[in-house]
Parts: structure tokens; sequence; C-alpha cells
């Protein structure tokens, strides 16, 4: 199977102005990155139509609408419970909230959706700590979310022993028979899975994956896993620290399943970097570098150096980037920069990348929720 041709890539930096104030940032050579809008209130995950629209999930409850060519955002309707994601399929929007998948009625170009169209499809586990939750329509035209657990070591698992408001932790799959519709386990173990795609070449999913706060700032790495039906990540009771995988004692449960279960990250980005969105290169987007590549946004934590606390200086933040997974023959090869600079030397951060997709022009989109309330855009010169 032929692959991306993952040569190493080569930077220049670029100014940029946000805000009116001018920044610097370092680009792959070719590129150019721009702010499209900065009228976004709390942008998280994105989703693009088949006829070009975009959708944008947010914080702030609004669900947003922005056509080409991405610069005026319009409120397509706004909902308490933080619709973090959307997802489209015929004939209808599916909007993830903390406490369940809701859907509503929508067809391309729709600029609004009614309030008392919004209607619950399946429940979720609610409770506060990592409380958004991303829902995906898979090749093969199911439904798949993910969601955290509450904390750094909550007793949470995607297990039929646990009450339902404790199944948390990795990505559940839609079961939809005679009109009824149920949540099953698809991959368990993550501590918050934020972002998931799918290989455009094997159909095989991937996910991102926050490892906890309370082993300090080098530890444990953050994931990058390949996810497949009933696959094992190991936590909160098993730590990869890059590489061995350790037993951490701050479950006292017993593991729902033994070590050797465990799958492995394909890849690892450094601690405290809390990966989100990602999103893969399909063929004929950006440049043939980087196709079938996995981008994924890095949003920067709030740990310091040394003891991974927040009291330490803000310059020692592990920085906000957008980073390339490399893939070739279908198979993770090793992770390179793809923008960075968002984080200022005194470690102020003038964006905090969250939602990454390819448009329908190739480029790549993202969204930054902190800094600047605002969707960029990364395309060829």
């Amino acid at each position: 199977m032929a692959g991306a041709a993952s040569a190493p890539l080569t930077y220049e930096e670029q100014a940029i102005l946000v805000g009116g104030t001018r920044h610097v940032a370092r680009v792959p050579k070719g590129y150019r990155l721009e702010l499209l809008t900065d009228k976004l209130d709390g942008p998280r995950l994105l989703t693009f139509a088949g006829n070009g629209d975009l959708f944008i999930g947010s914080k702030s409850g609004k669900v947003y609408r922005v056509p080409p060519p991405y610069t005026a955002p319009e409120t397509l309707v706004t909902l308490d419970d933080y619709p973090h994601s959307v997802a489209l399929r015929r004939g209808e929007m599916l909007i993830a909230r903390t406490k369940g998948l809701y859907r509503a009625p929508y067809q391309p170009g729709q600029k609004s959706i009614a309030l008392e169209s919004v209607t619950l499809l399946a429940r979720l586990p609610g409770g506060g700590g990592h409380n958004s939750r991303t829902v995906g329509v898979g090749p093969d035209g199911r439904v798949y979310l993910s969601l955290g657990i509450q904390g750094n070591c909550s007793d949470q698992y995607l297990g039929d022993e646990y009450p339902f408001d404790e199944r948390r932790g990795g990505i559940l799959v839609l079961r939809e028979e005679g009109g009824q519709a149920r949540w099953e386990a698809y991959g368990s173990g993550f501590r918050n899975p934020v972002g998931f795609a799918w290989h455009p070449q094997t159909g095989v999913m991937y996910a991102s994956n926050n490892g906890p706060d309370h082993l300090g700032y080098e530890q444990p790495p953050e994931y990058f896993s390949r996810v497949t039906a009933g696959s094992f990540h190991g936590m909160p009771w098993f730590q990869f620290d890059g590489q061995q995988l350790k037993r951490d004692d701050c479950v006292a449960r017993r593991p729902p399943r033994p070590l050797a279960d465990v799958v492995l990250p394909v890849a690892t980005f450094p601690a405290r970097n809390a990966p989100m969105g990602v999103a893969f290169v399909p063929k004929g987007a950006m440049r043939k570098a980087l196709e079938f590549d996995a981008i994924v946004a890095l949003r920067g934590s709030w740990g310091t150096k040394p003891s991974g606390e927040y009291l330490g200086d803000s310059a020692t933040r592990r920085p906000p980037k957008l980073v390339a997974v490399r893939f070739k023959d279908g198979k993770a090869l090793r992770v390179d920069d793809l923008v960075t600079g968002f984080q200022r030397a005194n470690g102020e951060r003038w964006a905090r990348p969250v939602g990454v997709a390819l448009g329908p022009d190739g480029a790549l989109y993202f969204t930054s929720d902190s800094g600047t309330n605002g969707l960029f855009r990364l395309g060829l010169k």
C-alpha cells in the first residue's frame, strides 16, 4: 500500500497580525498562516459539510455555521450543556453535549436550527471534569463518541460492571436498532481522548489522549493511539512512560483487564501538551509530503517546571502547537512540528489550537479558544 512520502519538513518564519499585535509563527515552507475571524466565543471542534459549510461547537453554548470564505460566523443554535462538537449525516445534525448526544433535522445551507427541534438521541454519563464530548460518523456509517474520566485517577471505565454515570474514559459506538439507540464500548482505558479520526487508506481509527497530571511535568507522555473494537489502553491503572508500562496505584480497584491487554500508543507527545483535535490529510490536500498524515492540535497545558504544578514560571509551560504524525504504508513513523510560535518567551499565548479539519480547498483549518477566540487557515501560498 502506498503511503505518504513522510519527507522531513522545512520551515520559515511568518509574521501574522492578530488583534493589532504582530506575532511570529513558524510554518512549513510554501505555506501561509492567516486568521480568518476572531469573532467566535470559545470555539472547539469543527466539521465541514459536503457543501463546504463549516460547523463549530463551543464552550459558550453556540453552534456556529461558517460559510465560505469562513470569515463571517453565524450562530446556528445556542444550547446549554456544552455543545463541544457536531457531526452530520443524511438529513440531520448530531450535537455532542455533556449529558447526551442530540439530533436535529438539518439540510445543507440551512441557516438556523429551532431549539425545540433539538432532541435527545442517546443519554451520556454527565458530571464535572473533562466534560467535553466528541462525536464523529465513521467510514462504516456508525456514530462514535469520546469522553474522558473525571480526573487524574477517577475509578471510571467503559464496562458493564460500572454504574452508567461512571462509564467514562474511552470511545463509544452507538447501536441503533428498532428505533432504539444504546452505547457500546469501542476503545476503553483512556483518560481524555478529545480527538479521533480514521486513516484515509486503512479506515482504522486513531485518537489523541491527555495523560494525567499527578506524575509531574515530564510523565507520562501524551498518547496517539490506534483504536480498534475492544482495545484497552490502560488508564488510569497503567501508564506508559515512553519505554514500558507501569502500574499506577492511584486507583485501589483491581484493573478491569491485565497489563498484557494494554495497547501501547503508536506515537507520543511530551507530557503536559493537552492533545485535542485530530484530522488526517486526505489525498490531494496540502502538499503530497503530508498526504495521509495525521494533524493533531496540542493546546499546551497549565503545568510548569519542575513540579508540573501551575505555580512555577509560566514561560516553562509546554507551548501550544500543531504537529503532524507522519505515516507511511498505513503505519505511524514519528511526530514532526507543523506550526509553532503560539507562545511568547514570557509564557503568554496568542493562540491555543483545539479543533482541526481539512477544508474542501485542501487547506488546514483550526480553532483557538484562548488568546485568540477564532479560526485560522494554513494553506499553500
